[in-house]
C-alpha cells in the first residue's frame, strides 16, 4: 500500500510529487492517458511562470516538472482514474485498466476542463471545425477564416497564436470590452488579422460534415445574422473536473472541491487537493504549484501524525487510531 496517491500531473500534481516524492513518501502520480500534464500542455509560451524571464513553452516546463518528481523518487502512471473509494482509512483508485491501488493518503489535482458553449451544432462539428485547443489543431486551418470565441487571456492567446496560420480571425465577445489582462488585449488588438465582433453570441454553428459558418445574436438588440468561417475555437473558460467526487467530497457554490481554509484538507480525513480543482479565481499555474506544494506538506503533517512520515508501507490499524481533530 502507498502512502499517497497523486490523481492529476498539471502543476499542482507534479509539484505535490516533488515535494512529497523529497520527503521520501515515494508518491504514485496518476496521469491521464490521454491528457497527461494538464492544460499547459496546450499552452504555447508561458511567460509569468518564475524563473523563465525568456519564457517557457507549455509543453516544455511540465516535461521539466515530471523529470523533477521523477528525479527524487515520484511513479508516473499514464492511466485513467474510473472510481474512487474514499470511505475508511485506506484509499482505493480504480483504474481504466482494472488495477486498483491502495494509500493511506490522496491528492485530488485533476484540474478544469475546457467550457463548452452548450449548442448542438457545437457538440455535432466538434473535431471537425470546432475546437478548444489552438495549438493542437491551428495548423489545420492555414489561410482559412476561424473565430474564437471568448474575452478572457486565453481567448486572446489563442486568437493570437491563430493568426500564424489562418488568414482572418475573428474574436466573438458578449461584451463591449474585454476581461482579459491589457498585456494580452494590446498584443490582440494590434494584430491586423484579428477583428473583434463585440456584443455577439454564437447561438448555432453552421455545416453538415464540416464548419461553414456560426449564427451570431446580439447581445443588445437580439438580432441574428449569419458569420461565414472555417473553425471555431471555444476559449470561454474552464470547469473543475469534480465527476470523480461528486457525492464524495464537499463542494463550493462554483462547483470546486472545498477545502478547509489555506490548507488543501478535504470533507474527508487523508484526502487533500490543489490546483483549479480548488480554485474558481486565480487559475494560473504559479498558484497551482503552491497549491500543490501545500497539498504535499499537509500530507506529510498526516502522516506524521500517525507515525508513519517517511516509512515504505501505511498500517491501516494506525490510520484508524488517528484522533479525529488530527484528521480534519
Amino acid at each position: 500500500m502507498r502512502q499517497v496517491i497523486i490523481i492529476g500531473s498539471g502543476p499542482a500534481g507534479y509539484t505535490a510529487a516533488i515535494y512529497a516524492a523529497r520527503a521520501n513518501l515515494e508518491p504514485l502520480v496518476v496521469a491521464s492517458s490521454v491528457e497527461a500534464g494538464g492544460e499547459l500542455m496546450n499552452t504555447t509560451d508561458v511567460e509569468n511562470f518564475p524563473g523563465f524571464p525568456e519564457g517557457i513553452q507549455g509543453p516544455d516546463l511540465m516535461t521539466k516538472m515530471q523529470e523533477q518528481a521523477e528525479r527524487f523518487g515520484a511513479e508516473v502512471l499514464y492511466d485513467d482514474v474510473v472510481s474512487l473509494d474514499l470511505d475508511g482509512p485506506v484509499k482505493k483508485v480504480t483504474l481504466g485498466s482494472g488495477a486498483v491501488h491502495e494509500a493511506a493518503s490522496l491528492v485530488f489535482a485533476t484540474g478544469s476542463a475546457p467550457r463548452k458553449i452548450g449548442i448542438e451544432g457545437e457538440q455535432r462539428l466538434s473535431g471537425r471545425g470546432v475546437s478548444y485547443c489552438a495549438t493542437c489543431d491551428g495548423f489545420f486551418f492555414r489561410e482559412k477564416a476561424i473565430a474564437v470565441v471568448g474575452g478572457g487571456d486565453s481567448a486572446m492567446e489563442e486568437a493570437t497564436f491563430l493568426t500564424k496560420f489562418a488568414s482572418k480571425v475573428y474574436v466573438i465577445h458578449r461584451r463591449d470590452e474585454l476581461r482579459a489582462s491589457k498585456i494580452m488585449q494590446d498584443r490582440a488588438m494590434a494584430n491586423e488579422k484579428i477583428e473583434f465582433v463585440w456584443n455577439a453570441a454564437v447561438v448555432d454553428v453552421l455545416g453538415e460534415d464540416a464548419v461553414t459558418g456560426v449564427v451570431l445574436e446580439d447581445t443588445v438588440d437580439g438580432s441574428r445574422r449569419e458569420l461565414a468561417l472555417e473553425g471555431v475555437f471555444v476559449a470561454i473558460g474552464n470547469d473543475p473536473r469534480v465527476h470523480l467526487v461528486h457525492d464524495k467530497l464537499d463542494l463550493t457554490g462554483e462547483g470546486t472541491v472545498w477545502v478547509d481554509g489555506r490548507t488543501s484538507r478535504t470533507s474527508v480525513p487523508g484526502v487533500f487537493a490543489a490546483g483549479d480543482v480548488i480554485d474558481p479565481t486565480y487559475r494560473q499555474a504559479v498558484t497551482a504549484a503552491g497549491s500543490g506544494t501545500v497539498a504535499a506538506l499537509d500530507v506529510e503533517h498526516y502522516l506524521a501524525a500517525l507515525g508513519e512520515a517517511g516509512a515504505p508501507a501505511v498500517d491501516a490499524d494506525q490510520i484508524e487510531g488517528l484522533p479525529e481533530a488530527d484528521a480534519a
